[in-house]
């Protein structure tokens, strides 16, 4: 079944562990679920999902157990998007093909931190890192530039489009750098006519897509071309991230009352991103165990986060209030995104 890449909302799910840091499935699962059924795409196996901290059967069998999930939930054609990233060229090609036999859709892969010092010394190297995987990939593959964990590694929109015109099996790229220029020098590249028509896709289902890492500059860089984001948001409030999806693609966004809620809305949400991000992993863990009772142990040497840092950090903010009190008026007005509007 082929599923296309989408435009939209996609969030990096969180690995769960139990008492003993072994894969918790049940959590993972009822998750996946949770968070699809809002129309948030999912993204397994990422930065959020301690993608280092698991081998490469783990890796298999969260992407088949989202699979299944999706499948029996009625959402066959939800696609998944699988963090490929490995240390060296050679894993990341059998993680590649394992992940893409296990269910996975689509790849998303970053670069190895640990030789970052020789890499970013030879742009040329990182070109033939996502030149060469995406040739060898079996699905398409979405490159990561995130230079908080990658020792720095930043690519710039120079290199990102070089590696686009020369990688037809690549399929976007997913921007956890904050810079807005970047982006849009990208997205006016890729989203051209000349582009699309001289370097096509390898697989035309899986356009090459500009994604944001952050949600709270959703709503300005879809006016500069953006195709969405990539959000740990969504695990705790996938309706307002779609609601403001709802906001990011409607055509009558520059009438002066529909920006302005627009506009209200990403403000709540960015909020609430800052506050997510600087608890990281560890907050997020803690603030979805207090929401739905999931486990909240990250892998060592990630350290856990206590209960009362959790609620002066996260559970206590008030943007994380706000947020969630926005989401339960979403609920219990039964709403839902609809991809056919």
């Amino acid at each position: 079944m082929v599923r296309p890449l989408r435009k939209g909302i996609y969030v990096p799910l969180p690995t769960f562990f139990d008492d003993h840091e072994d894969l918790d499935l049940k959590s993972f699962t009822s998750h996946v679920v949770y968070t699809a059924k809002a129309g948030i795409l999912p993204v397994v196996c990422g930065s959020m999902g301690e993608a280092v901290h698991l081998s490469p059967d783990e890796r298999v069998e969260l992407v088949k157990t989202a699979r299944e999930a999706l499948d029996e939930n009625e959402m066959e054609d939800v696609p998944i998007l699988a963090g490929i990233g490995a240390a060296s060229t050679r894993e990341t090609n059998v993680l590649a093909r394992r992940l893409a036999e296990a269910g996975a859709d689509h790849a998303i892969l970053i670069t190895g931190g640990y030789y970052a010092g020789g890499l970013i010394k030879k742009p040329e190297a990182i070109k033939k890192f996502f030149v060469d995987v995406s040739e060898a990939s079996p699905i398409p593959v979405m490159l990561y530039n995130f230079p908080g964990v990658t020792g720095g590694i930043d690519m710039t929109s120079d290199l990102v489009e070089d590696i686009a015109k020369s990688a037809p099996n690549t399929c976007g790229i997913k921007l956890t750098c904050g810079a807005v220029g970047k982006l849009t020098r990208i997205a006016a590249t890729v989203n051209s006519k000349d582009f699309t028509e001289t370097y096509p896709r390898k697989d035309p289902s899986a356009p090459f897509l500009v994604i944001d890492g952050f949600i709270d500059f959703l709503l300005p860089s879809i006016a500069a071309g953006a195709s969405g984001t990539i959000t740990g948001v969504p695990n705790f409030a996938p309706l307002t991230c779609m609601k403001l999806w709802e906001y990011c693609t409607r055509s009558d966004l520059h009438a002066p009352e529909v920006m302005r809620e627009a506009q209200d809305l990403q403000a709540l949400i960015s909020r609430a991103d800052w506050a997510a991000s600087n608890a990281n992993i560890p907050g997020m863990k803690r603030l979805l165990q207090h929401l739905f009772g999931y486990g909240h142990l990250p892998r060592g040497p990630l350290p856990e986060m206590s209960v009362d840092e959790a609620e002066k950090l996260l559970i206590n903010h008030p943007a994380i209030i706000n947020i969630l009190e926005y989401e339960r008026r979403l609920q219990r007005e039964g709403y839902r995104f609809s991809f056919n509007k």
